[in-house]
């Protein structure tokens, strides 16, 4: 049996132990904060509101399909990001549980033990289904105690909310409670698209552009992504927006945002970063948008995948005072 293997981190990862969620979090508990959140952007009118304290989604059910904008606030004490897949007809969180359990923990052992080929290997095992999801943009990485504005597309169907970065201890946060059913129904939103300053294209074959220079203040950018593939971590290309301070290593950010990297995407972010929201996966041909209030300073737009240097896919700029 062929399987998809950038479906792995994007759902395996995520879902498949969702019934040990309360296991885990008795024998590790995790402290919820309390934060006040500084706003620095602002949020259209019409929003579909997400929140998270410490390892959770708090958010309706069920919302409509069509253009949607998500407001996540994160008000935890590390780093988030929220990723949308469409499941396939008749399948439901309910078969991570019986079907890739067993796979996804032998997987995982064999890769946290340093052995990264034989636990690939495993997930040759997992049922064929996994590659007939649709992953459909989410928010990118978002720092604690600041919010995300992330429009994006969506058609009707089942999809799961998930965000897999990782904790100290390397467990997933999908595993402690950051994988949530929604339903998106047939009634369309509504709504359009917001009016882009800056549009920026994504591709793995030529990197990263945007149209004009980035300037300081309120901006929405809109991501084309040109072209989609599978990269050596299986990961599809997506854009993270990053502020960098005087003690920040492109290097040491390049490898964090490699999951298959031992110390990849695990709490906390390297010295000297501060995500600041982005667009998750989309298929070629997509388009989303994100939100963000820039102050002058170094910043940087970089994919979750590895060797972004090289590929054009990490690109750093400056937004001047004036």
């Amino acid at each position: 049996m062929k399987i998809k293997l950038k479906q792995v981190l994007y759902v395996i990862l995520p879902l498949a132990i969702l019934s040990s969620c309360k296991n885990e979090k008795k024998s590790e508990p995790i402290e919820e904060v309390a934060i006040e959140v500084e706003e620095a952007i602002k949020a259209p009118s019409n929003v579909i509101d997400i929140l998270t304290t410490s390892m959770e989604f708090q958010m309706a059910d069920t919302i409509t399909s069509g253009w949607n904008t998500f407001k996540y606030e994160n008000r935890s004490n590390e780093a988030h990001f929220f990723l949308l897949g469409k499941y396939p007809e008749g399948k439901t969180e309910e078969h991570t549980k019986t079907e890739i359990a067993p796979v996804f923990g032998a997987g995982m052992d064999l890769i946290n033990a340093g052995k990264a080929e034989e636990g690939f290997a495993e997930f040759a095992k997992l049922p064929a289904w996994y590659g007939d999801i649709v992953f459909s943009g989410g928010s990118g990485l978002i720092a604690a105690r600041h919010t995300a504005i992330t429009t994006i597309k969506l058609d009707p169907g089942y999809y799961v909310m998930e965000c897999y970065v990782k904790m100290p201890n390397g467990k997933f946060h999908s595993l402690m409670g950051m994988a949530k059913a929604l339903i998106v129904t047939a009634k369309d939103s509504g709504h359009t698209p917001p009016e882009p300053t800056i549009n920026i294209t994504l591709s793995g074959e030529e990197g990263i552009s945007y149209d004009q220079d980035i300037t300081k203040g309120e901006h929405v950018f809109s991501v084309f992504v040109k072209d989609q593939k599978p990269h050596e971590n299986f990961i599809w290309h997506d854009i993270n927006l990053v502020k960098l301070d005087d003690t920040a290593n492109l290097e040491a950010l390049e490898a964090w945002m490699d999951w298959s990297n031992p110390k990849g995407l695990v709490t906390p972010v390297p010295e000297g970063i501060t995500f600041l929201g982005g667009v998750n996966d989309m298929s070629a041909g997509s388009q989303g948008f994100f939100t963000a209030t820039l102050e002058p300073g170094r910043y940087a737009f970089i994919s979750e995948v590895p060797n972004t240097i090289s590929k054009g896919l990490l690109k750093e700029f400056r937004v001047l005072e004036n």
